[in-house]
């Protein structure tokens, strides 16, 4: 793969690192690697984002994770985070959605706490993460509907911190079923060039993973 197509791929990237034991040397360390790689963002935990936003400053789109990385937080909780994170800086919030309500077949709930959040959200970009390695092809469907129904940016595989991440056939699903505006992420376990090429080819047109840019250094490729 030529360097232009590797550019092509590093701007799909949300450059991440989510591990609870990240430290700011850490996190400043993947600020560096997403600004000199040139990636579409660094999606870094909620109590960073102020510092990261202070760091980076118009040289980065910052990313956070709301209700993460069990979705179970009340809508009241998910709501003030969103509204810190975006007060303390963040351009993206990428939230995860009660995965039991929605089990539940609580639809209507998993639908007003998106419309809330994305509320909170004013003009920046929302992804709705929906575990997909926890649902079934129906799940995962409805779930398509009622995320372009709420009016998210993004529809999100996965955490990177359940029982499995993104694969090839639930990009291609969500690229039959979501409506006009949604766009797709697909994060956890994106492990190669030929992965992340693949999965753009799908439909999607962000990629959260530290992976790629470890590749890029020649670092062991592992983590979220």
């Amino acid at each position: 793969m030529d360097s232009l197509d590797r550019k092509f791929i590093f701007e799909k990237v949300d450059h991440t690192l989510l591990a609870q034991g990240a430290t700011w040397e850490d996190i400043k360390a993947i600020c560096d690697d997403a600004i000199a790689y040139s990636t579409a963002s660094v999606c870094i935990p909620p109590s960073y984002v102020r510092k990261v936003k202070e760091y980076v400053q118009d040289r980065m789109k910052v990313c956070t994770v709301i209700g993460f990385p069990n979705g179970y937080n009340t809508t009241a909780v998910k709501v003030f985070e969103t509204k810190d994170a975006i007060q303390n800086g963040a351009d993206e919030i990428d939230m995860v959605i009660n995965i039991g309500h929605f089990k539940d077949k609580k639809y209507d709930l998993i639908l007003d706490e998106i419309k809330q959040i994305k509320e909170a959200c004013g003009n920046q970009i929302l992804k709705v993460i929906i575990e997909t390695c926890l649902l079934t092809e129906d799940e995962k469907i409805k779930m398509c509907e009622i995320v372009t129904k709420a009016g998210a940016d993004f529809i999100k595989t996965s955490t990177g911190f359940s029982s499995g991440g993104a694969t090839f056939e639930d990009v291609a699903l969500f690229s039959k079923h979501i409506g006009d505006g949604v766009q797709i992420k697909a994060a956890g376990g994106i492990s190669s060039f030929d992965d992340a090429e693949k999965f753009i080819e799908l439909g999607a047109s962000r990629l959260g993973t530290s992976r790629i840019v470890k590749l890029a250094k020649n670092q062991q490729s592992s983590g979220y």
